[in-house]
């Protein structure tokens, strides 16, 4: 297992769309525990493959830091509500922005035994899914920001404290 290097905000891996994954293989697993390594020296709540330069629909999150999720070819079928906060990325680092997402989601994927499941996910863990499968599609969240993007601390205090929901 191996820390990967994050890219960032101009690097065009991120603009591009990635392609399913076929079929489990060791290269696949590494990447997959690569990915959780990273996400968590970063103190993020979630990763997807391009964020790493591997143009995969693979997804890791992990919310709670106790509760990790694989999603592989994830694909949201439903959503309901919303909510609207403080967004950040490992891809954008130091900055953050207010977005609206749905409140509850509920999407399909594929685990490590490349077994279908299904998922459902309502406030943060429905947040951090919308804004990792918009990696894999090419979309940064700083293209849903209502207002400016703005640097995290400033974001603090313009909010008066409340908590900035830091997706990845």
């Amino acid at each position: 297992m191996a820390i990967r290097n994050i890219r960032t905000i101009g690097d065009p891996v991120l603009n591009k769309k990635c392609k399913e994954v076929k079929e489990m293989t060791p290269r696949i697993q590494e990447l997959i525990n690569d990915m959780f390594d990273t996400m968590y020296e970063a103190n993020g709540v979630g990763l997807a493959a391009p964020q790493v330069g591997i143009l995969k629909r693979i997804v890791v999150i992990d919310t709670t830091g106790e509760d990790p999720i694989v999603m592989i070819n994830p694909r949201i079928i439903e959503t309901s509500g919303e909510q609207t906060g403080g967004e950040g990325c490992l891809s954008v680092p130091g900055k953050t922005g207010t977005v609206t997402r749905p409140n509850y989601v509920k999407a399909i994927a594929l685990n490590e035994n490349m077994e279908a499941y299904e998922i459902e996910a309502t406030e943060l863990l429905a947040r951090a899914i919308c804004h990792e499968t918009d990696h894999l599609d090419g979309e940064l969240y700083v293209s849903k920001v209502e207002g400016q993007l703005m640097d995290t601390e400033e974001y603090y205090e313009e909010m008066d404290g409340t908590e900035v929901l830091d997706e990845e």
